[in-house]
Parts: C-alpha cells; sequence; structure tokens
C-alpha cells in the first residue's frame, strides 16, 4: 500500500507540474500579447505624418499676441517686458518701422542696457538695406 500511495503523490506532482507550466505559458503569452497591442497604436501613430503648420495660422497667432502686448502697453506704457516682445513679434511680423519705434522708447527709457541699442542699430541697419528678417 506504501508503493501506491507514493505512486500517487508522484503522479499528483507531476500533474501539478504540468498545469503550473500550461498557466505559466498562458500567462507569458497573456503579457506579450497585451504589450504588442499596446505598442501597435503607439508605433502607427508615430509613423503618422504630422500636420505642418500653416504659416497664414502662425501668422495670426503672432498677431494675436502682439495685440495682446499693445493692450498691455495701454494700461502701463513703459512696461520693459511687454515693450521687448512686441519688439521682436513687430520683427517676425516683418514690420520694422514699428519695431524701431518700441526699440527707440526701450533705449530711451533704459540708456544703461547696450543690448537695446546694438538690436536698434542693427534693425535699422537692415532696414536701411531693406532686408528686414523675421527670424529674430
Amino acid at each position: 500500500m506504501a508503493g501506491s500511495d507514493e505512486e500517487y503523490l508522484i503522479s499528483r506532482k507531476k500533474q501539478i507540474e504540468r498545469r503550473q507550466k500550461i498557466v505559466m505559458i498562458v500567462s507569458m503569452f497573456s503579457f506579450f500579447g497585451s504589450t504588442v497591442f499596446a505598442v501597435i497604436p503607439a508605433i502607427q501613430q508615430a509613423n503618422q505624418p504630422k500636420p505642418a503648420i500653416a504659416s497664414p495660422s502662425a501668422e495670426s497667432g503672432l498677431q494675436q499676441q502682439a495685440r495682446g502686448y499693445e493692450l498691455v502697453l495701454q494700461r502701463e506704457p513703459e512696461n520693459q517686458l511687454a515693450l521687448e516682445k512686441l519688439s521682436v513679434l513687430r520683427l517676425q511680423l516683418k514690420d520694422a518701422k514699428g519695431a524701431i519705434a518700441l526699440l527707440e522708447k526701450l533705449v530711451k527709457l533704459h540708456p544703461d542696457r547696450q543690448d537695446y541699442k546694438t538690436v536698434l542699430e542693427q534693425v535699422k541697419k537692415q532696414e536701411g538695406n531693406g532686408q528686414v528678417n523675421g527670424d529674430r
């Protein structure tokens, strides 16, 4: 009888090991399958071309920003940050005369700032040559 108990225990142990292997294999397939299903859409989305930003919408965005800074300057005509940002936006919008006026005001309000003077000279020189660069 002792022999049949041992045989039973051995066969039972083998059944348990087989079931563990099956569960492990099914778990691995499930894990890798779910990973693949999560990764495939991410790869497809990365491979899709991004829509290019249209220049008219970008320009209108710059104009909206410029209007915002103009409103700030109506309330605070000597706001240094608003003057700086608006002058840069005017250059990007190819409005050199407007940028020069703002830069002159900055130089007048802050005569100690050499960078304002330098930028003003560069913009005037480019305006004199008729080549104001919008990439500032």
